[in-house]
């Protein structure tokens, strides 16, 4: 939840929204909810997560940044437990 009246406590989520409305909602006319629910949906796993460069992510798609990070062994700390 962000502070009152901080608004980069959010900012991740507000370009998130402002990416979805620009390169999607904007685009398109629904004729109704369900409609608009099957094409934001589609936006976000098929293209979104999948296909869209993310520059934070060093200009991979999240999905392929998430598998290459899970495939990384983990930073050994110390054989002290």
């Amino acid at each position: 939840m962000s502070r009152k009246g901080n608004c980069w406590d959010n900012a991740v989520m507000e370009r998130f929204f402002l990416n979805l409305k620009r390169e999607r909602v904007w685009q398109r006319d629904y004729a109704n909810p369900a409609e608009a629910t099957r094409d934001i949906t589609d936006y976000i796993v098929g293209f979104y997560n999948s296909t869209r460069l993310h520059s934070t992510l060093g200009y991979l798609p999240p999905n392929v940044y998430e598998s290459r990070s899970a495939v990384q062994q983990p930073i050994h700390l110390s054989d002290i437990s």
